[in-house]
């Protein structure tokens, strides 16, 4: 049984923008489209706040709405809405485990808004089960033409990125567009060479062909499934987080994969993913491992 893609709005122009990037994928990829809301009922003082009934019609005539909208775009696609009950972090991470992506509205250089507020945005990411794109208020259909590509950040053996890999050949070809394979790399501390892969170094030629083998070797599994998707190699010597960047102005859609750790606060995502979510102007999508 196929899944769909969830959009969550809550009426701000961030997130309708990612309800219509949502869409755009759905069709793209032959999937339905979940219209979400987080919503719990909150008494207020204002005369005009609603009793419970009265406020769950208001977010279902805006989730109608906004589907609307959707759907006179998109006349085939089928699209459906529910209100998540819970708290921000619990709706979105139930609302991920069962959705082929989450996609959610993002304010980019600064916090997510409205629907994330604050660290519940990383938390939610972090937990979540399925991939979260974030969308930025200004995204354009336009964007995903004109040979623009999807980037996408690779680290470790074939296994470390083999989920952000697959989401990226995936959308690759449901878009006709070009992958570019980022792997960048520093330099260790000498002490940090063990024999074993002081070995590996010397058989490569050196750390820069070791590194662009590395990539190679994890992107093969890929192009033979994708083969109709054009693939650019790019190995770069520089922090993961600033050679992803320095090439996000050709990215229609920046993936990364996520590394969450927990905290005293609560769950956070990885440098690199939280990096490129605050700074780069596309959609960036968060890849759980599989």
């Amino acid at each position: 049984m196929t899944r769909p893609i969830t959009a969550g709005v809550d009426g701000s122009e961030e997130s309708l923008a990612a309800l219509a990037w949502a869409a755009r994928e759905a069709v793209r990829r032959g999937l339905a489209l979940r219209v979400a809301h987080a919503w719990r009922y909150q008494p207020q003082d204002a005369i005009d706040a609603g009793d419970p009934d009265t406020q769950a019609q208001w977010v279902r005539d805006g989730l109608a709405e906004a589907a609307r909208t959707v759907t006179e775009r998109h006349p085939g696609l089928d699209v459906t809405t529910d209100v998540l009950d819970g708290g921000p972090v619990d709706a979105l991470v139930a609302a991920a485990a069962d959705t082929e992506m989450l996609v959610l509205g993002s304010r980019g250089h600064g916090a997510v808004v409205r629907f994330l507020l604050g660290s519940v945005g990383q938390q939610a990411i972090a937990e979540a089960k399925s991939p979260v794109v974030l969308v930025r208020a200004g995204d354009q259909a336009s964007a995903e033409a004109a040979g623009r590509e999807i980037v996408v950040g690779q680290h470790g053996d074939a296994d470390d990125s083999a989920a952000a890999l697959r989401f990226a050949f995936e959308t690759a070809a449901a878009r006709g567009a070009t992958v570019r394979a980022v792997r960048a790399w520093t330099l260790p501390p000498l002490f940090a060479y063990s024999p074993a892969s002081l070995k590996l170094l010397d058989e490569a030629g050196g750390l820069e062909p070791y590194e662009k083998k590395a990539l190679g070797e994890a992107l093969r599994p890929w192009r033979e499934r994708f083969p109709d998707v054009r693939v650019v190699e790019h190995a770069e010597m520089g922090s993961a987080g600033q050679v992803l960047l320095s090439v996000a102005g050709r990215a229609q859609l920046m993936v990364v994969g996520r590394r969450a750790h927990r905290t005293a606060v609560g769950a956070r995502i990885g440098s690199v993913a939280h990096g490129v979510l605050h700074h780069a102007d596309c959609p960036v999508a968060v890849v759980p491992p599989a």
